[in-house]
């Protein structure tokens, strides 16, 4: 019996989506600027890289092609291949937003169809009602930040200023998310966790997607976030994939952040790991034991929260290469009848002005078995993922 594994480039897309201007992201390409970087010697990188984008396995799997479906043209400097025996194609987002939850349910075959609530772009930027019941729930001095930020810049700015205080950094950005940023040895983990729970519950009135705890360490103006980050998200608002997975019997294994992002419903076995190249360890790790009529997701966080929101170029550029000389290790493992995606829940441009996620499509690199009567194309919607899945793992 096949099994099927969804891995996400979190944040890779391949060009503006027909809607991106409606997001002031008109001309946003991830994959197509990062690549003309390369090309242009913009993305050298000290003892890491250097020179054009080299990922000959994401090419032979179809990427360079996928991106010119949604573009119109090759990736500039990425050598043009034939990605022969694969499926690849563009997917559109149907979903109103451009958030992580939002991507990950649509792949999942459940589209968001609801407006998220948000946060306005002033100072401050939380309700008052709303900052008052948490420093009151939580019994805390106040609150610091309260505005739109960049998570790495405003721990290094605030930082100090919370260990003396006591007060944790709440901030958030363009996507429907609070964040609640603190002292891991000072304020305390589990006390963050406890502040960013009723932070949960205080936020469904608002219609916020996430509440996501920022955990960090350092001192004097030196801070640097922990692997601890925990996200609370609100729950799929319907079945989604991996309802229908464990329903017919079969097995769910959620690697990295997908625990989260699924509210841990119906996630299955739920693994950890910190960084790209542990994330891939854990899904070979999944790929050698998953038993028949397994699904395996893992979401590959780096390319995101490390690069992308960071407006990174060269260091986005080193991940991409750093994946792509994984994959052969990762195909090694496939069994017979097993069927892969590669694919991402949103663009993060590390050209693009500001710091927050870009409205673009994505690739859709399907490849193992039953593929030989799906057609490339450019899809309406991330639900051409569930749908060709359960079809591969037969399921009713």
């Amino acid at each position: 019996m096949p099994r099927a594994f969804i891995l996400v480039m979190d944040s890779f897309g391949i060009g503006g989506a027909p809607d991106a201007a409606n997001f002031g992201d008109e001309g946003s390409d991830t994959f197509g600027h990062i690549a003309a970087a390369c090309s242009a010697g913009r993305a050298d990188l000290d003892g890491v890289r250097s020179g054009p984008l080299i990922i000959p396995n994401l090419l032979r799997l179809g990427l360079g092609a996928a991106s010119e479906l949604s573009t119109g043209i090759w990736p500039d400097g990425v050598d043009r291949v034939d990605p022969a025996g694969c499926v690849y194609g563009a997917a559109q987002e149907r979903s109103l937003g451009k958030d992580t939850p939002s991507g990950h349910w649509e792949m999942a075959g459940l589209p968001v169809d609801y407006d998220w609530g948000y946060f306005p772009k002033t100072e401050p930027c939380f309700p008052e009602a709303l900052t008052n019941a948490l420093i009151a729930e939580a019994g805390l001095p106040g609150l610091l930040g309260n505005k739109h930020a960049s998570g790495t810049v405003i721990i290094n700015e605030l930082g100090d200023e919370h260990v003396r205080s006591g007060m944790p950094i709440a901030y958030t950005s363009a996507d429907s998310v609070l964040q609640i940023a603190a002292h891991e040895d000072i304020f305390g983990l589990e006390r963050l966790y406890e502040l960013c729970a009723i932070a949960r519950r205080l936020v469904d009135d608002y219609q916020i997607g996430r509440v996501i705890a920022r955990p960090f360490v350092g001192s004097d103006g030196q801070y640097t976030r922990t692997a601890n980050r925990k996200d609370l998200a609100t729950p799929p608002h319907g079945p989604t994939l991996l309802d229908q997975v464990l329903n017919d019997g079969g097995h769910v294994f959620s690697i990295g952040k997908i625990g989260d992002i699924f509210a841990h419903v119906s996630t299955g076995t739920e693994i950890k790991a910190d960084g790209n190249d542990a994330l891939m360890a854990a899904t070979i790790d999944a790929a050698r034991s998953a038993p028949d009529r397994a699904l395996v997701l893992t979401n590959f966080v780096d390319f995101d929260t490390l690069y992308g929101h960071r407006r990174d170029v060269a260091g986005y550029a080193a991940a991409v290469e750093a994946f792509d000389r994984m994959l052969p290790e990762f195909e090694a493992v496939m069994k017979p009848g097993d069927l892969a995606v590669i694919t991402a829940d949103h663009g993060c441009d590390p050209t693009w002005p500001g710091s927050d996620h870009t409205r673009e499509n994505v690739p859709v690199l399907m490849f193992g078995s039953y593929t030989e009567d799906w057609s490339n194309d450019v899809y309406d919607g991330f639900t051409v993922i569930a749908d060709r899945l359960s079809a591969a793992l037969q399921l009713g």
